[in-house]
């Protein structure tokens, strides 16, 4: 992998062990931390290029109907996912979980606390990206070329997903809840831009709550709890992501091309044309 080979020319120049420190995997050290969402990153320009050399449709297909990512759509769908965690994660910490005996302590820069916060601006919003257009976007697509109805593309790669991240029981059905929203969203606004958005926020806020000592990146245990915080936190996203995209006019189907007029056809629309005009 680029980002291995990076590290250990890293290591051989500067005579450090940066290579042993990425492979343990302890997510607590920054470089572990920064090496295993790198390495998910890289996949975006593989999928990219990928999707650019064998097809079978424009590359732009991949982001959304509009054949681009709408940047302008995915600006106000970060805006209203960020609200939302961060009342959400706010309620968690100072109310559900002092109540479940876990009180909220002050916060603390915790050792490469400035690698985290870098990291949250410069490297997550990438990771995440790079899972949206492989999970909503390649596999999503590929489910619904062959099978014709959303629910198969919204489902069949939640499990992909979910054995992707290293949880209990309780975990992963967090997980998929946040697999399944990210997909229905992806269908119902007719591209990948809210699934980013809805990524990003969880995943950049977490990586500042662990940059000030307020989440443990190693942990792996749910709970009933969490799980019902999760199903809310989405389920509001949900509706105010849907109702904005209503209220911008986003596309939700891919524009179909007028036919060329025949030569010699008249342009004034008949009575059976009119009647078919938007109201």
């Amino acid at each position: 992998m680029a980002s291995l080979a990076l590290l250990l020319l890293v290591d051989a120049l500067a005579g450090t062990r940066l290579q042993e420190r990425a492979l343990a995997m302890d997510m607590t050290d920054p470089v572990s931390y920064v090496y295993g969402f790198a390495t998910i990153a890289l996949l975006l320009p593989v999928v990219l290029l990928v999707r650019r050399w064998v097809g079978p449709r424009p590359v732009g297909l991949l982001s959304s109907v509009a054949g681009r990512l709408r940047r302008g759509w995915l600006g106000r769908a970060l805006a209203v996912a960020l609200v939302v965690h961060l009342v959400s994660f706010a309620v968690q910490l100072a109310v559900v979980d002092p109540l479940l005996g876990t009180p909220l302590t002050a916060p603390r820069l915790v050792p490469g606390a400035a690698v985290f916060l870098a990291a949250a601006v410069l490297l997550v919003p990438l990771q995440s990206a790079a899972e949206e257009y492989v999970f909503r976007g390649v596999l999503m697509q590929a489910i619904g070329s062959w099978l014709r109805h959303p629910g198969f593309a919204v489902l069949l790669p939640v499990p992909l997903f979910v054995l992707g991240h290293d949880y209990d029981l309780w975990g992963q059905l967090d997980i998929a809840v946040f697999a399944v929203t990210c997909g229905w969203i992806t269908w119902r606004t007719g591209g990948l831009e809210a699934a980013i958005a809805l990524h990003v926020a969880n995943n950049c806020l977490l990586t500042v709550l662990v940059a000030v000592g307020w989440s443990d990146p190693n942990a792996t245990e749910g709970s009933p709890a969490a799980l019902a915080a999760s199903v809310l936190t989405m389920a509001v996203a949900t509706l105010l992501l849907v109702r904005q995209a209503d209220r911008l006019g986003v596309e939700r189907r891919r524009p179909v091309p007028a036919a060329p007029a025949s030569p010699g056809a008249s342009t004034r629309p008949d009575a059976a044309e009119a009647s078919r005009r938007p109201a």
